[in-house]
């Protein structure tokens, strides 16, 4: 055969391999394709901790879990993410009964979510920093930065208000917490896995890990979500009577 045939050929399947392996990331992405629009097939008001459990309350936690548990009981406590349509910040956001959408751009990844309208901006250029930022400009989604190991996208955030709950039961947190996400594609690109740990040194007395599991729905559009008015049908997702 040809030397110059079969170098030919080498190149051929070298230039080959490289496409389908660029075809399996995201476009303007380092790191494989997540993006497109995901839903949970079921929803949990409180949040569930991986290997089971009840969260690990410091006394103060503790003491600020069961006022906010009373007062969204009696009104003394306003839920504002539901009442007037804030951001449920994170972790809570994770657990929406509703659709979101991940964008993949160079530099940025961008998840909208339907419910309330809720966008995140996750930084893919630089690491999470306790700079002034996270200080100066606490937010209820946080600031988060991002990186991919392997598979996997690696998601920090931090430099949140206290104007959020961890969870619909009025889990608190304090403006010290942290939140580390592993997301990566499961069950044959078909699942999107997002693992959390939870970190805040005021209210908990351990880190302690929560994962959320949503189904890939190309053929769902995100539509427009108005407080208060009826929406989108949800009856489908396990979990959401009473929501």
């Amino acid at each position: 055969m040809p030397k110059r045939f079969v170098a030919g050929a080498i190149v051929f399947v070298a230039a080959l391999a490289c496409s389908v392996a660029d075809a399996q990331k995201a476009p303007d992405s380092e790191g494989p394709d997540i993006s497109g629009v995901w839903w949970a097939s079921s929803y949990s008001p409180k949040i569930q901790i991986m290997g089971g459990g009840e969260l690990p309350f410091t006394p103060a936690g503790r003491g600020q879990y069961e006022k906010n548990m009373a007062g969204l009981k009696n009104g003394t406590v306003e839920d504002t993410a539901r009442t007037l349509c804030t951001p449920d910040g994170v972790p809570r956001l994770l657990e929406t009964p509703y659709p979101f959408q991940i964008i993949q751009t160079k530099g940025q990844v961008t998840i909208i979510y339907e419910m309330n309208h809720a966008i995140r901006l996750v930084d893919m250029t630089k690491p999470l920093d306790n700079d002034e930022t996270l200080s100066i400009l606490p937010y209820y989604g946080g600031h988060s930065a991002g990186h991919w190991e392997r598979d996997t996208l690696i998601v920090q955030t931090a430099g949140f208000n206290e104007k959020t709950f961890i969870d619909a039961y009025g889990s608190p947190h304090s403006d010290q917490l942290h939140v580390t996400e592993r997301l990566r594609r499961i069950n044959g690109g078909k699942q999107l896995e997002d693992v959390v740990t939870i970190e805040d040194p005021v209210n908990y007395t351990r880190p302690f890990t929560a994962r959320f599991v949503y189904d890939f729905h190309p053929e769902v559009r995100l539509e427009a979500y108005v407080c208060g008015e009826p929406h989108r049908d949800i009856s489908k997702v396990r979990g959401v009577k009473g929501f």
